[in-house]
């Protein structure tokens, strides 16, 4: 069989099994299909980082078939689910975004956003480590271009840097900046998520969006990413001793959106996330008038990664429909 005729023809199978099941097809609370949300919805890669890289149960290759399936509109990949041959890296990434390409067009799916990582420190106090950053960080641009995927995403470290924010907001201003003048030539946007340290206090945050001061430089709110200092200085993993106020800094952040993640780590008897008031965020979302992409970034433990981005889907048309009343 064709392998196009093949994809298309697993896509439809796997839209019609999502028609019959009342968890994937949701769109009201009843499974009825007669209200639709102020947004549309995507699926973050990273929701599904273990059964692509610790279960094999899903080829990251198949993404925007698995998007498709799960009832979702658009997908936001992230690199380091993916292996550039760094031997062969012109042809590694032609090759990457020729199968993505077709994955996405063959399932109906808009490719929203690259999520970047791992690719050097863009508010590095080294000009030269800085400037390295921004090199790595243009390829992905390259490849946005390539697959009419209209954001990037990335992070504003700098170890040393985050010490002083006066440095780190100098030092940023220069690396967001480079990346974004780049960008913009080829109509791409480039965010900045609250994703730790100082780029997870919101004030300071969009301070630097600002001084940079280009239509194509904005941010990426995250629901759950609000911890500026953890034990032992920490990047990840260790307790939260300091953390920004959520729902202060989503509605600091929404101005500069041009996308917005839902986090969730777990849910209680009713659907509820645990540790986040999802009322409280779409009211702050709808309020800013954002009717973009929403991407569903499940990070829980107690649930199966597909259960947890059913639930965060629910949970997000359940809202948006108690909003609309």
């Amino acid at each position: 069989m064709d392998r196009r005729l093949f994809l298309k023809n697993t896509a439809q199978a796997g839209l019609a099994v999502s028609i019959l099941n009342p968890m994937t097809a949701l769109f009201t609370e009843d499974g009825s299909d007669n209200f639709k949300p102020f947004f549309k919805l995507s699926l973050a890669q990273w929701s599904l980082h273990k059964a692509i890289n610790e279960e094999k149960t899903l080829s990251n290759l198949d993404f925007a078939r698995k998007a498709k399936e799960l009832g979702f509109q658009g997908v936001e990949y992230v690199t380091q689910l993916y292996s550039i041959d760094t031997g062969n890296e012109i042809s590694s990434r032609k090759k990457l975004v020729q199968e993505l390409k077709l994955r996405s067009n063959d399932n109906g799916i808009e490719n929203v956003m690259i999520m970047i990582d791992n690719e050097g420190e863009l508010a590095s106090t080294s000009k030269v480590e800085r400037n390295n950053a921004v090199e790595n960080h243009l390829k992905w641009v390259d490849v946005a271009t390539e697959l009419n995927c209209p954001t990037v995403r990335v992070n504003l470290f700098g170890l040393q840097a985050e010490k002083d924010f006066t440095v780190w907001k100098e030092t940023s201003i220069a690396g967001l900046g480079s990346l974004c003048e780049y960008a913009a030539k080829n109509k791409i946007n480039v965010v900045v998520e609250n994703h730790g340290g100082l780029s997870s206090d919101a004030s300071k945050l969009t301070e630097v969006i600002k001084a940079v001061n280009m239509k194509n430089c904005g941010v990426l709110p995250d629901f759950g990413n609000f911890c500026v200092k953890r034990e032992n200085g920490e990047r990840w993993g260790s307790a939260c001793i300091e953390e920004y106020d959520k729902y202060k800094g989503v509605a600091e952040l929404m101005p500069f959106a041009k996308g917005v993640s839902a986090k969730s780590f777990d849910f209680d008897s009713n659907g509820n996330e645990t540790t986040i008031d999802y009322y409280k965020m779409l009211e702050i979302v709808k309020k800013a008038n954002y009717n973009g992409f929403i991407g569903v970034e499940y990070e829980g433990n107690n649930l199966k990664e597909m259960d947890g981005i059913l639930a965060t889907k629910k949970l997000l048309l359940k809202v948006a429909q108690s909003l609309s009343k």
